[in-house]
């Protein structure tokens, strides 16, 4: 495994923590039970993943991204994993949302594994995204905005 961000099915989080298991690469779970909008984001992120400093409210983007950044980095591992396993439709009014969410995950796997960044200590972190298959083209297009 190496660095990357990836948008792939909900059928295929079973076989991506099976491979990162039988590699021995620590993995991190996210669940938003099937929604995209901010408020069940940041929800998430706080419940799930490390945080550092911890993050109080859901307003700015850039402090969950740096306070996500801070936190993964903390954990001092060379190879990281990172599933965001059930990422639902996108709907009216949480478009923008979905594409920060995603924007935030995928620029922590180039921002890990930059050698500068991280002092010397990069972390390889692969995030997956698991939609739905009517939500694929929606999530390819809002990263493609990006």
């Amino acid at each position: 495994m190496k660095s990357e961000f990836a948008i792939v099915s909900h059928d295929a989080v079973a076989d991506i923590l099976e491979m990162a298991k039988s590699q021995s690469v620590p993995t991190l779970t996210l669940s938003t039970e099937g929604k995209v909008g901010r408020e069940a984001f940041f929800e998430a992120v706080r419940e799930s993943l490390p945080l550092d400093p911890p993050l109080e409210g859901s307003r700015s983007w850039d402090s969950l991204s740096d306070s996500l950044w801070q936190g993964l980095h903390a954990m001092r591992v060379s190879r990281l994993v990172l599933v965001w396993a059930d990422a639902g439709a996108v709907e009216a009014g949480n478009e923008v949302e979905f594409q920060h969410a995603l924007w935030v995950l995928r620029d922590l796997t180039e921002d890990l594994s930059n050698v500068d960044a991280t002092v010397g200590d990069p972390t390889e972190l692969s995030v997956y995204v698991a939609v739905a298959p009517e939500t694929e083209p929606i999530a390819r297009r809002l990263l493609d905005q990006g």
